[in-house]
């Protein structure tokens, strides 16, 4: 089966006031999911049917694309019909990664990827240095980069400046499922990024996706909290929910934060006792 590079979503669906735009290019759903960590086969195209994901995280360096029949992802979850994003799970420097990169694209002629370059296997935080650096060689290269960083402002501003295409903060360490551990951190990259953000790693359940929605990430990232739940289907389900639900209250504009009471009856023509 061939490999079908950045397949967009399907246009006609975009909500009008309120598109979804990666690199130029437009995606029904905000939720971007994992092909790893499932049982097996079957249950990884049930759950991410489940999920309303376009976009579908693959590693590279773990899964084998050209498997024998019967056992390869791109038969239950067709690149014709989803949008694949390789990663560099697993690189631990730039030339790792840059190198990895480029076999994607001979591979299946993949553009928009996404970057990761981790600093140790104990902790799997970025290595905030080496990503910048690839992203550099990648962006010169013709590459989109979608790339994983801390939480951090100033190293997201760099990336942007690099000519990454989104940046995609941690929320919590991979795996986790911690949720956003600084939300005023992941605030901040939003308000000063002029390309999508989006929260990447330590989702654990649907209402911490719901946040990131809220505190006006474009998109949400996550494979562990869907595949490791005790049913991941219905777990799919709920985070597609979660990220429409975050994304709506965002839109809509919360209530102003108070420190006081503030009745929400009139006090005006009230009878007195």
């Amino acid at each position: 089966m061939s490999m079908h590079k950045d397949t967009p979503g399907n246009a006609s669906s975009l909500p009008p006031s309120d598109p979804f735009i990666l690199a130029g290019k437009g995606y029904r759903s905000r939720l971007l999911v994992g092909s790893g960590k499932y049982a097996n086969l079957d249950i990884a195209q049930a759950a991410t049917e489940a999920s309303g994901a376009d976009i579908i995280t693959v590693a590279l360096r773990r899964i084998d694309l050209a498997g024998d029949e019967g056992t390869r992802l791109q038969e239950v979850i067709p690149p014709s019909r989803y949008t694949y994003l390789p990663n560099t799970a697993a690189c631990y420097t730039a030339e790792e990664a840059v190198r990895t990169l480029r076999l994607a694209r001979e591979l299946g002629g993949w553009n928009l990827v996404k970057l990761e370059v981790i600093g140790d296997k104990q902790t799997l935080l970025p290595d905030v240095a080496e990503t910048i650096r690839a992203a550099h060689i990648l962006v010169a290269e013709g590459f989109e980069i979608m790339a994983y960083t801390t939480d951090d402002a100033s190293a997201a501003a760099e990336l942007e400046a690099a000519g990454c295409v989104a940046i995609m903060p941690l929320a919590a360490p991979i795996g986790s499922g911690l949720g956003i551990t600084d939300p005023a951190a992941i605030r901040r990259i939003v308000e000063q990024s002029a390309v999508p953000v989006l929260v990447d790693a330590g989702i654990g359940t649907p209402s911490d996706a719901t946040i990131a929605m809220e505190l006006g990430c474009a998109g949400v990232l996550l494979n562990s909290a869907i595949a490791e739940a005790r049913d991941p289907v219905a777990m799919a389900q709920a985070f597609k929910l979660a990220v429409e639900a975050g994304r709506r209250g965002f839109l809509a504009g919360r209530m102003p934060a108070r420190g006081s009471a503030s009745a929400s009856s009139p006090t005006k023509g009230v009878l007195s006792a």
